[in-house]
């Protein structure tokens, strides 16, 4: 993977984190960082999921890919601030 890759991969990854931060309803205290892992994550698995059912690869924009990537992210950053929340809680 080229440096350009790796910059677009991060790039992604924060925007697909932030959408899918965005979704998720209240506060979500967790650091910026953690959010843009999610993302990454969610972006590679959303195009493997669009890529499973055939829709990776449309005319135009594929919103049906971005919609399994930002759903991923969201579905992601909600664990994280469950299991983060569920910690505070405990101690």
């Amino acid at each position: 993977m080229t440096i350009t890759g790796i910059i677009t991969a991060l790039v992604v990854g924060l925007i697909i984190g932030a959408l899918g931060r965005l979704v998720v309803p209240g506060k979500q205290n967790i650091p910026i960082w953690l959010t843009m892992v999610i993302g990454v994550v969610a972006a590679l698995l959303g195009t493997v999921l669009a890529r499973a059912f055939g829709v990776a690869d449309t005319k135009g924009f594929d919103w049906i890919e971005l919609f399994f990537q930002v759903v991923l992210a969201a579905i992601g950053v909600a664990l994280t601030v469950g299991v983060a929340g569920r910690r505070h809680l405990t101690r």
